[in-house]
């Protein structure tokens, strides 16, 4: 308990939470939430649709600008905490504007609002991403990853089940909500000003040219770059595979809506949390490499409870258990992944390589949509999750070859054999 405490209770740790919460509060606002409200401006179904995409582009591409943020510095607060302020107080901005804008019941200025907010959104998710990476030692990865992920799925849900419950059960004014919303983006404010600095302090590139072009060759250079990429790119398949299907499915085996809301959303969401919490203490106990493979292979098997539901029903208990037991797993594999992302990085090019890396990892859902969905109708749900659990073996083919460079360099110096560290090519 001492070294639980040890481990999550310290400045950094609250730090994260903070910069997590902030990080992921704009983003309902510009989706699930701005929907909402458009739908009761009575925009068509149509423009809403060209919206939501307008507001997609900046989370997709972010990698485009972020070597700008690994170049230039502002003057204050350093090259991480100055540009998380600059982001969070231009959010603070923007969530305002849209309000004042919707307020006037014209769509025009609240969508170009919208697209200005989720590019500053975009922009602070890089910077936060990595703040995390340069701050975080490499035992406390999992729990920084575990901690931020809290936080953010805090954030969304009081910007989205928070702000629609208050629209509708008590019937405040979207413009007033969206007002309260850009008041609370203050909690990133006072987390970047209070936060820590990093320690051992990387000077970042001296040139723009080196900014863009030096993160993806160093990367390229490696002896084990196109097999990181390959891992990045299926070690998350099962769980992929599962989040595509998994509503489809569960309406089909006839799980009302208000079970999918309390059940999948409600206790899943806190299944997850605390499966990512656990996951961060995992990784500070066992150490990454070792808990990668732990995690793998137990997120995979978790999709046997859903395999369950298609052979012997979608009774309350037999749901309870597969979601419980998914998101838990879910949960666990996140704080591991976003620990491995980190450690992939040089902390002079944090903000460029883990943006090119996480868009990397979007690529798997991204193409894996209109593939996967074919294969449930073509298979049937139950070998659609059967396969599923076996979707995990290509990547865990690869993990012995996958190096952690700390962790590596730790068991050199150690003198701790292969075995029980990263095997190098």
């Amino acid at each position: 308990m001492r070294k639980l405490i040890e481990l999550y209770g310290n400045r950094r740790m609250a730090a994260l939470i903070a910069l997590g919460f902030a990080s992921g509060l704009p983003l309902a606002l510009v989706f699930a939430t701005l929907q909402a409200w458009m739908t009761d401006l009575s925009v068509s179904v149509a423009t809403i649709g060209v919206v939501v995409g307008l507001v997609k582009f900046p989370y997709a591409f972010k990698f485009v600008w972020s070597p700008l943020m690994d170049r230039f510095v502002p003057p204050f607060l350093g090259r991480r905490r100055g540009w998380l302020l600059v982001t969070q107080v231009l959010l603070i901005a923007g969530i305002a504007a849209m309000a004042l804008a919707g307020g006037q019941g014209v769509l025009l200025p609240l969508a170009i609002m919208a697209v200005a907010v989720a590019f500053c959104s975009a922009s602070q998710d890089i910077v936060a991403d990595a703040y995390r990476t340069d701050l975080l030692e490499a035992e406390e990865r999992g729990a920084g990853a575990a901690v931020f992920v809290t936080g953010y799925r805090i954030g969304l849900t009081v910007s989205m089940a928070g702000a629609l419950y208050v629209a509708g059960h008590y019937h405040v004014p979207w413009p007033t909500i969206y007002l309260v919303m850009s008041a609370l983006m203050g909690v990133g404010v006072v987390a970047s000003i209070f936060a820590p600095e990093p320690k051992g302090f990387a000077a970042g590139p001296g040139t723009l040219r080196e900014a863009v072009v030096e993160p993806l060759r160093q990367f390229i250079s490696r002896k084990d770059g196109w097999l990181v990429a390959a891992f990045i790119l299926l070690f998350k398949l099962p769980e992929v595979m599962v989040d595509l299907e998994k509503i489809p499915f569960l309406m089909a085996a006839g799980v009302s809506k208000e079970q999918l809301a309390i059940i999948v959303q409600g206790l899943g969401m806190g299944m997850t949390i605390v499966g990512a919490m656990a996951g961060g203490w995992v990784v500070a106990r066992l150490g990454l490499w070792r808990s990668l493979w732990v995690f793998g292979v137990l997120g995979a098997i978790s999709n046997l409870g859903f395999w369950y539901i298609a052979v012997a029903g979608s009774a309350w208990v037999n749901l309870v258990a597969a979601v419980s037991v998914e998101h838990f797993c879910a949960g666990l594999v996140t704080a591991g992944f976003v620990a491995f992302l980190m450690s992939q990085c040089d902390r002079r090019y944090s903000a460029t390589q883990f943006a090119l890396l996480s868009s990397l990892m979007a690529l798997t859902s991204a193409i894996g949509g209109g593939p996967l969905g074919a294969m449930a109708e073509y298979v049937g749900w139950s070998w659609f999750f059967a396969i599923s659990v076996l979707a995990i073996v290509p990547a865990m083919a690869m993990l012995p070859w996958i190096v952690i460079p700390d962790e590596a360099v730790a068991s050199e110096s150690m003198g701790i054999s292969s075995a029980a560290a990263p095997i190098e090519l």
